[in-house]
C-alpha cells in the first residue's frame, strides 16, 4: 500500500488474486460468456455517428451491456448500480474498469437501458445467445416446461375511479394535465389474485427445456393475463421435445387440440371439477407430471433467491419487458456456466 493511502498496481493485483481464491462468480462470467457476439446488435441499436464530436466520448456499448447484466444479477436500482461499481473491486474487474477511469452514472445507465428497451434489442440478444447455446451442444432437449411467474412492480396509489378508468383502457383526465404525475403512473401493469392474495405487476411466461433447464422462449404480459392465453405462442418445434408439461391452469380442450395439431404430446396436469373429481389414475399421473414440471419452478426460485428477487422498478410494459428479458438472459448465462463447468474440469 502506498503511503498516500492509494492502492498501487501490485496492491490491486493482490486484492484481485484474493477475490479469485474466494471464488468470485463474476470472474467466471467474464471469462466464459461470448461477450463480443453482442457488440454488433448493441451498437446497431445505439445508432451512434462515427464522426467525432465535441465533449466526452460515449461509454463503450459492451461495457454498458455488462453493467445491465450485473444489475440483473443482483436486482439493483440504477443508483445502487452506480454506487456498487464505485465500491466493489469485483464489479470493476468484471467491467474491465481501472480505479482512475470514468464510471457511468445512474442517468447514463437508465438512458442506455431505455434505448435497448425501445428498440426491442433485449429479445435479439436473448435469441442470439440461444443460438450460441445450440452451437455448444446445448440445444433444447427432453421436452418443454411451460409456466409463468408474477413480477411485482411498485404499487400505484390510485383511487377506485382512476383504476376503473385505467382498466377500461383510458387515462384519467387529470393525469393528462399533470405530465410529471403521468410519467410516474403505470397504466399497463394490472392486478390479479392468486391463492387469495392480490398481486400487482406483470408476468414472465417462459418455456424451459427439460434436459438443460435453460429458458428457451419468454414473453411478458400484465399480471391479469391468464397463463393459458399465451401457451401456444410459447411452444417450440418438436426438435425441442414432443412432451409439453404445465400445471392444470393450462388445461383446456382448445389447448389439447392445439398440441395435437402440432404433433406435441400433452403432459399438462389434469384438472378436477366439483361435479367431476380426478380419478385415482389422474391423481397418480399428476404426481408424476408434477415432479418433472417442478424443474421450471427451480428457474423462478433461482431468480428470486439467488438473483435478488424479482421486483421490477420500471414504468410501462416496454421497460418491464426489457428488465425481465435481461433477467432471463442473465439466468441463462449462469446456467450455461453450471452446465459447462464439469466439462471444463474434465479438460483441465
Amino acid at each position: 500500500m502506498h503511503t498516500s493511502g492509494q492502492l498501487g498496481f501490485f496492491d490491486l493485483s493482490h486484492r484481485y488474486d484474493a477475490l479469485t481464491q474466494k471464488g468470485d462468480p463474476l470472474e467466471q462470467l467474464a471469462q466464459h460468456i461470448p461477450w463480443a457476439r453482442f457488440r454488433k446488435p448493441l451498437e446497431k441499436s445505439l445508432c451512434r455517428s462515427k464522426r467525432p464530436k465535441g465533449g466526452r466520448p460515449p461509454f463503450d456499448a459492451l461495457l454498458m451491456f455488462k453493467i445491465l447484466v450485473v444489475q440483473a444479477l443482483y436486482n439493483l436500482s440504477d443508483d445502487q448500480t452506480e454506487y456498487q461499481i464505485r465500491d466493489r473491486l469485483s464489479f470493476m474487474r468484471f467491467l474491465g474498469l481501472d480505479l482512475h477511469q470514468r464510471i457511468p452514472d445512474a442517468k447514463t445507465i437508465w438512458l442506455f437501458r431505455e434505448t435497448l428497451a425501445q428498440a426491442g434489442v433485449v429479445e435479439t440478444l436473448f435469441k442470439q445467445f440461444d443460438t450460441y447455446l445450440a452451437s455448444q451442444g446445448l440445444q433444447a432437449r427432453g421436452g418443454q416446461l411451460i409456466d409463468a411467474s408474477l413480477i411485482p412492480v411498485p404499487k400505484q396509489r390510485n383511487t377506485r375511479e382512476e383504476n376503473a378508468t385505467i382498466k377500461a383502457g383510458d387515462c384519467p383526465a387529470d393525469w393528462e394535465a399533470q405530465p410529471a404525475k403521468r410519467r410516474q403512473k403505470d397504466t399497463e401493469a394490472q392486478w390479479t389474485v392468486k391463492r387469495g392474495i392480490s398481486h400487482y405487476g406483470y408476468k414472465n411466461h417462459v418455456n424451459v427445456d427439460n434436459q438443460h433447464k435453460l429458458i428457451r422462449r419468454y414473453t411478458v404480459t400484465d399480471a391479469a393475463v391468464h397463463d393459458s392465453q399465451v401457451l401456444t405462442d410459447m411452444l417450440q418445434p418438436q426438435s425441442a421435445g414432443r412432451d409439453v408439461w404445465a400445471d392444470a391452469a393450462y388445461r383446456s380442450e382448445e389447448i389439447e387440440a392445439q398440441l395435437k395439431k402440432r404433433k406435441l404430446r400433452s403432459r399438462i396436469q389434469y384438472k378436477g371439477y366439483r361435479a367431476k373429481p380426478l380419478t385415482t389414475q389422474q391423481t397418480s399421473s399428476n404426481r408424476h407430471r408434477s415432479r418433472i414440471r417442478a424443474r421450471v419452478e427451480h428457474v423462478f426460485g433461482h431468480q428470486i433467491m439467488a438473483m435478488g428477487g424479482n421486483l421490477v422498478r420500471t414504468i410501462g410494459r416496454v421497460r418491464a419487458r426489457a428488465k425481465i428479458g435481461l433477467k432471463n438472459l442473465t439466468y441463462n448465462f449462469q446456467r450455461f456456466l453450471v452446465l459447462t463447468t464439469a466439462v471444463r474440469g474434465q479438460l483441465a
